[in-house]
């Protein structure tokens, strides 16, 4: 982490308990102009502090670590801050780590040998509000996840989703959005217009009283509409 930051940068937050692995990870971020690593976390309830005081705008975050795992550091972290986008970073490609992600809010999943690039890449398009499951092993997972139910619970203060309010079509829509399709490709896979889409991602928007898509995901998947 640089004492300098840099203006209109990514604002980012490593988490892991691995002092080497948050090293390695940092050199490679802060080399990068859009990019600044503005603080360093080793264990899960580390990283829900500095999330609260330092208000990133991506956290890469690790699963296993001591006192609080980075699923259940993810979970308190979106209830708290539901506009900071977590990318859960681990070893292992398992299934059981990409549905708690998902389920606790995470808008990506990745594994710690995946090439610099990739990682760069998929920081700048969580910013963007992507979701990004793009393993095998995740895609499978969320398409467990997201076999829709008709009706959702309330959870804690805030008031219950109404799927009645989204159409068949919007439903389609942003179950597409959670795979992480762009427009284009929504379009495409569902054999409407790319500015059909648009209007129905701005009407889900709205409906779901969230600003950008991947918080759309994340307040359906807060809400339990997973099996």
């Amino acid at each position: 982490m640089t004492d300098t930051q840099k203006p209109n940068a990514i604002r980012v937050v490593l988490v892991d308990d691995q002092t080497m692995i948050r090293q390695g990870l940092g050199y490679v971020i802060q080399m990068q102009p859009d990019m600044d690593v503005i603080g360093e976390a080793s264990d899960g309830d580390e990283a829900i502090k500095l999330v609260g005081s330092l208000t990133p705008d991506v956290v890469l975050m690790d699963v296993q670590m001591p006192n609080k795992s980075g699923i259940d550091a993810t979970r308190e972290i979106m209830l708290l801050h539901p506009s900071v986008k977590v990318l859960i970073l681990t070893t292992f490609d398992n299934h059981n780590y990409v549905v708690d992600g998902i389920r606790a809010g995470a808008v990506g999943y990745m594994l710690k040998d995946a090439d610099s690039q990739e990682m760069l890449d998929l920081i700048r398009r969580a910013y963007q509000g992507e979701a990004l499951f793009h393993t095998v092993t995740a895609a499978r997972a969320l398409a467990e996840a997201l076999q829709v139910q008709r009706t959702v619970p309330e959870v804690k203060n805030n008031p219950p989703i109404l799927l009645d309010d989204l159409t068949d079509r919007e439903l389609d829509v942003l179950q597409q959005i959670a795979y992480g399709y762009r427009n284009d490709q929504i379009a495409q896979n569902l054999f409407i217009s790319e500015g059909t889409v648009k209007t129905h991602v701005h009407r889900i928007l709205q409906k779901m009283g969230v600003e950008d898509r991947t918080q759309a995901v994340a307040k359906a998947l807060r809400h339990q509409l997973v099996k």
